[in-house]
């Protein structure tokens, strides 16, 4: 779930931060750059973890702040796929589920992903939501909000960023994770215990 990247990046380091000790300061700025940033193909970025060279500190004419060249590891949160993962519920429609890690709302759950058979029906403590429901050996298992959920990770997706988007569109995902509900031991984690 959680991995370490190398990254090289050319780094701006404003004068103003030249009073502090120079790994304080890069770290600094590193972590207002990356931090809780999606990075295509490697995953959302958790922390920096440490900073394996800086080298430079060039200052070009007509700037003032010294650039340096800094190769440092990220704690990356990327799933691979067929992960299992515990999230809790977000959102249910009755085109699927949405659940949360807590610091990552986009994991989606389709409707093909879902235990089958499987029905929806109105939330009576949610009007805008529905409750999805599994059926087995004529018993009924709510899919609600109550238990932390087990997911197997379907697909990863890094989607392009729009140009245009609607104003009525939800807010666009750098990355979104596509679960599935439909094996043992995946769900509700009280389905099975």
């Amino acid at each position: 779930m959680f991995c370490l990247s190398e990254i090289e990046h050319t780094l701006r380091l404003p004068p103003h931060l030249l009073n502090l000790p120079l790994p304080e300061a890069i770290k600094g700025e590193l972590e207002g750059l990356f931090l809780d940033k999606v990075i295509a193909k490697l995953g959302l970025c958790v922390s920096v973890y440490d900073i394996r060279s800086i080298d430079g500190g060039f200052i070009f004419p007509g700037d003032g702040a010294s650039t340096y060249t800094v190769k440092f590891r990220l704690i990356m949160f990327r799933p691979f796929v067929g992960e299992v993962i515990s999230a809790r519920l977000k959102e249910s429609s009755s085109t699927g589920l949405r659940l949360s890690l807590g610091f990552f709302d986009d994991i989606y759950v389709s409707v093909a992903l879902l235990p089958n058979p499987s029905h929806h029906e109105p939330d009576p403590e949610n009007q805008n939501q529905v409750r999805w429901i599994w059926e087995f050996n004529e018993e009924n298992y709510p899919l609600d909000g109550m238990d932390e959920i087990r997911f197997r990770v379907h697909s990863i997706q890094y989607p392009s960023i729009p140009l245009e988007q609607e104003k009525d569109s939800k807010p666009f995902a750098p990355m979104v994770v596509t679960g599935s509900l439909d094996a043992d031991g995946l769900g509700p984690v009280s389905w099975w215990v």
